[in-house]
């Protein structure tokens, strides 16, 4: 079965692809390999929507099975801000500083016991057919009033994302304890077991 990872984000990328190895009989196509110029607005207003779209446009364009995600940060305090818009939170695509540092400011009278959030992502896989199947999960946590010093390329809310239950930073999750926890990694676990279905 070939699929078509549809996200040109980079560590997404790497994330499912990691996965989806792992899974026998799956052979995985990059957007690059059918059209490096092709793009999708996402202009959804939850995660299953966005998620949806690129799934289905990328299947149109490829006659390939594809599978997207869409995630964000939710943050109790503010209304579940910044949502779908997690990138896109200052009205443009911003980059992994000034979103920690959006975040920080938006808290920064905002007690530890008021900071409750989570990571959620919606992953949806789109067949040639018109079959799409969807899977969500999320990981709770809270939002650190000062960040760890690490980061890591396109996932800015890692660094601020403290996990009470571990007692550390989402971002220095142990690689098993990134399996075993992986908001996206459950995701697609639940999705891979309902293609069998």
């Amino acid at each position: 079965m070939q699929i078509l990872i549809a996200t040109r984000n980079k560590g997404k990328f790497k994330e499912i692809w990691e996965f989806l190895k792992t899974v026998p009989d799956i052979n995985m196509v990059s957007p690059d390999d059918v059209d490096p110029n092709f793009d999708i607005v996402e202009d959804g207003k939850t995660f299953e929507e966005n998620a949806t779209k690129k799934a289905k446009s990328w299947a149109e364009k490829s006659g390939i099975a594809s599978l997207a995600d869409d995630a964000g940060l939710e943050i109790d305090a503010l209304g579940g801000e910044p949502g779908v818009l997690s990138r896109r939170w200052p009205g443009y695509e911003a980059s992994d500083e000034e979103l920690i540092n959006m975040t920080l400011e938006k808290l920064h009278e905002i007690p530890m016991e008021r900071r409750m959030a989570r990571l959620r992502t919606v992953v949806a896989i789109a067949f040639p057919n018109g079959r799409i199947e969807t899977e969500t999960a999320a990981i709770e946590g809270i939002i650190a009033e000062k960040p760890t010093e690490k980061r890591e390329a396109g996932y800015p809310f890692r660094s601020l994302f403290w996990i009470p239950e571990l007692g550390k930073f989402y971002f220095d999750l142990t690689e098993d304890e990134h399996k075993r926890y992986n908001h996206r990694r459950k995701a697609l676990q639940k999705l891979i077991l309902r293609l069998d279905s």
